[in-house]
């Protein structure tokens, strides 16, 4: 008994003391997952400064502290750093030791696997054995056609003949379904991947039902969400709800996350919010993104839980280390953010995509050697988006048409794609440089940024701080974003350069006007510490925000754009909400525009509620036709009573704050009627008229509200005045003269005669009968020439 307890205490402590160094490990390490993903470990950047780490120009902060008490805490740490390692080299050793011995000691004491049957039940296995001249250090399979492990319990089977089963037979059976599913599982996922026609991804999808029927858990998660979707599968809520309820219960982040979805948003369930909040704080336990980044989202707005800025923060920094992690230098997919709203209110818009004629005929311009149309193809193919599916193999030919004709843009993107390397384009840092500096030697500014980011992390050349910022100078100059970024990190850092957060800061927003997902991630992470400006957990969150709008599960936004295109407004709208419970914009006002159409997937008394909450939901982050939207609703009373006074509150926020023409129009009816404000004419006429000036568009209906507006405030004003009372002021006499009624007598007369005249000569007009002749029935003459009655 002393020798066990002495064994458990060692490995508790053991076990205490390896916690204590992972944690310590992924403490350090946590804004650190970028480093194996970005760069080869000889081509990092050594000597940094303490505190912070650039890796693929990403700010790692590790503390916000100032120069001086980074120093002052690097000579205090310095001895202590000696004795700490001295320390744990000695414990280390020490522990190793001894648990090398009672390791040995527990290896003897534990349970031996024990045969099943067979000749030999009950006796323990025996490792190795020999079966068939071979050894045998686990239970095996070999010369059972069942598949059922056995073992020996005698070294040698041929000559002692011992041996049992390793399972039972229970316990065969479900790990051969297992395995059978995983079979199955692999070959849907192998033409999923591999096929991009949708035959061929129907029938991938076959194959993950039977192995989701065989309880095979990763099929069952996408089968699921192909039914939530309808992606292949015939939409159906309610196995879907089944399956993720069954995920759930085997503790599935994905699925939990996703049963959190349908209580968010009532489908398949009795909406509740609170169950909601316990699945989707479950799921991101289970470090499922999706959810980190819901509940992100509601503690920044405050949506079933009460508004936490550093919560969301959390939330947010841990998803946009992931998303950033996954940036490589060509760059992110491109994100599609089409508005349904705006395509309706305004079909010639351009939407960003490009139409089929449209690739065709820069296709065929290609073709024809026009070197603009292929990098400009080329680029579109690289990173993806309106309406042009990555695709780095075409791009790649594009890229080379155009650098063999001496297009310097397209010998820098050639250069990128071989720095970065793919499955079409191997590795190459030899080749990439050679094409960044033909490129940079043309004053190419993406040419020269990575000629920058070779010399700064020595591939295929020395490392050279001087060079790589005087490149990254050059770029930056140019406006071109990857410069800008890497300048900044420069900066931050300090390398090559004396460290200056203000240049950084200003780098770092130059290169986040232009887009890029880096540059949001670096300004993030100085407000989120405060490095270089005055902390701002609300910049922070907003920003970091950003960065996770831009991961892969994005690419749902053009998917649910292109099932709404194709009619399928059910699975559209179910994508749109899932997207809106992660705080996209777009989304929640996509979402809310199907809904007012009557979605089908939602009960008929719903769709105006549900929809008032995502367009609330849409206007708090900016969405002026949201705000407008929300006026409308509260005046007509669609899934809410009529309200004139709160309809005139988000008709004014939008005039105010986003000067709208639409919601100053609004105003001015408003005031006009006297709804929800006291009646106003003189109000009215004013937003009239701002709306006029705010848009081109409304001059016509503010032409005719005005019109109209003259019309009652001439009535209005005749009403107000008494007549006769004005009429018995007036004194003749002496506004027209003493002799006023003879010269009103004569104007009377010389009307009369006017028009006495006038009929006169009509009569006259009239064609006279040449004598009485019988009444025959004549023809009636053309209208031109019928006599005037």
């Amino acid at each position: 008994m002393g020798r066990r307890a002495r064994l458990g205490l060692v490995l508790c402590l053991a076990a205490l003391w390896a916690g204590a160094l992972a944690a310590a490990d992924e403490e350090g390490n946590q804004d650190e997952s970028l480093e194996s993903k970005t760069l080869s470990a000889e081509d990092q950047v050594k000597d940094h400064s303490t505190g912070t780490r650039v890796v693929a120009g990403q700010i790692f902060l590790e503390s916000g502290k100032s120069d001086s008490q980074l120093e002052d805490e690097e000579n205090f740490h310095s001895q202590e750093e000696e004795k700490e390692n001295s320390l744990e080299e000695l414990n280390s050793l020490e522990m190793s030791n001894l648990l090398n011995k009672d390791l040995e000691e527990a290896e003897i004491q534990s349970p031996v696997l024990t045969a099943i049957g067979g000749t030999a039940d009950g006796e323990p296995c025996h490792f190795p054995f020999l079966f068939m001249e071979k050894e045998y250090a686990e239970c095996t399979a070999d010369g059972r056609e069942d598949g059922r492990l056995w073992c020996a319990t005698t070294y040698d089977y041929k000559k002692d003949q011992k041996w049992g089963f390793c399972e039972t037979e229970e316990q065969s059976n479900k790990r051969r379904q297992m395995q059978e599913a995983e079979d199955v599982y692999q070959t849907g996922m192998k033409i999923l991947n591999e096929s991009s026609k949708k035959a061929q991804k129907k029938e991938a999808y076959q194959y993950l039902l039977k192995a989701a029927d065989m309880n095979h858990t990763k099929a069952m998660e996408k089968v699921s969400y192909a039914l939530l979707f309808g992606d292949y599968l015939k939409q159906n809520i309610q196995s879907s709800k089944e399956l993720f309820e069954k995920l759930t219960e085997e503790g599935s982040p994905k699925g939990q996350m996703a049963l959190g979805f349908l209580y968010a948003s009532g489908l398949g369930v009795n909406s509740s919010q609170a169950k909601a909040l316990v699945y989707y704080t479950f799921g991101a336990l289970g470090g499922n993104l999706i959810a980190h980044m819901i509940l992100g989202y509601r503690y920044w707005a405050g949506i079933g839980v009460l508004q936490s800025c550093e919560s969301a923060l959390t939330h947010y920094r841990l998803v946009a280390n992931h998303v950033a992690s996954d940036i490589s230098l060509t760059g992110g997919t491109v994100v599609q953010r089409i508005r349904l709203a705006d395509e309706v209110e305004n079909p010639g818009m351009a939407s960003g995509m490009l139409e089929e004629d449209l690739i065709q005929y820069y296709q065929f311009l290609a073709e024809k050697g026009d070197v603009q149309a292929q990098v400009g193809l080329g680029q579109l193919h690289l990173h993806g988006g309106r309406g042009v599916e990555q695709n780095h193999q075409r791009a790649f030919e594009y890229f080379n048409q155009a650098a063999n004709a001496g297009n310097s843009h397209a010998m820098a993107f050639l250069g990128k794609m071989y720095s970065e390397g793919s499955d079409v384009v191997p590795q190459s840092n030899e080749t990439a440089l050679q094409y960044f500096k033909k490129a940079a030697d043309m004053g190419n500014p993406v040419g020269q940024s990575g000629l920058g980011m070779a010399y700064l992390y020595g591939r295929g050349v020395p490392v050279n701080y001087e060079l790589a910022l005087k490149y990254f100078q050059k770029a930056a100059e140019q406006g071109w974003v990857d410069g800008q970024l890497q300048l900044g990190s420069m900066y931050y850092n300090g390398i090559g350069v004396k460290r200056d957060y203000k240049q950084a800061l200003k780098y770092f927003n130059l290169a986040s006007q232009g887009g890029h997902i880096l540059a949001f991630y670096n300004l993030a992470q100085m407000h989120a510490t405060g490095t270089g400006v005055m902390r701002s957990c609300h910049t922070a969150v907003e920003l970091f925000k950003n960065v996770c709008e831009r991961g892969r599960w994005s690419e749902r936004l053009m998917t649910a754009y292109n099932s709404y295109k194709d009619g399928d407004s059910n699975s559209a709208v179910v994508q749109y909400l899932l997207l809106a419970e992660q705080g996209y914009e777009v989304a929640q006002s996509n979402a809310a525009f199907i809904l007012d159409q009557k979605a089908s997937i939602v009960g008929e008394n719903e769709t105006y509620p549900r929809a008032l909450l995502h367009w609330n939901r849409a206007a708090s982050q900016g969405y002026t036709v949201a705000r407008i939207k929300l006026g409308d609703y509260h005046f007509y009373g669609f899934g809410t009573d009529v309200d004139y006074e709160t309809a005139f509150i988000h008709y004014r926020l939008a005039s105010e704050q986003q000067h709208s023409a639409q919601a100053m129009f609004n105003l001015g009816y408003m005031h006009e009627k006297g709804l929800g404000i006291k009646q106003d004419i003189h109000l009215a006429k004013r937003f009239y008229d701002m709306a006029a000036e705010a848009s081109p568009d409304a001059q016509v209906p503010v032409f005719l509200a005005l019109c109209k507006l003259g019309v009652i405030y001439s009535l209005q004003y005749v009403r107000e005045i008494n007549i006769r009372e004005i009429f018995s002021h007036i004194d003749m006499d002496q506004l027209l003269g003493p002799e006023w009624d003879l010269y009103l007598m004569t104007i009377i007369a010389l009307l009369l005669g006017t028009i006495i005249a006038y009929r006169q000569r009509q009569h006259q007009a009239i064609p006279r009968p040449a004598g009485l002749r019988p009444a025959v029935p004549q023809q009636e003459p053309p209208p031109e020439h019928q006599p005037p009655q």
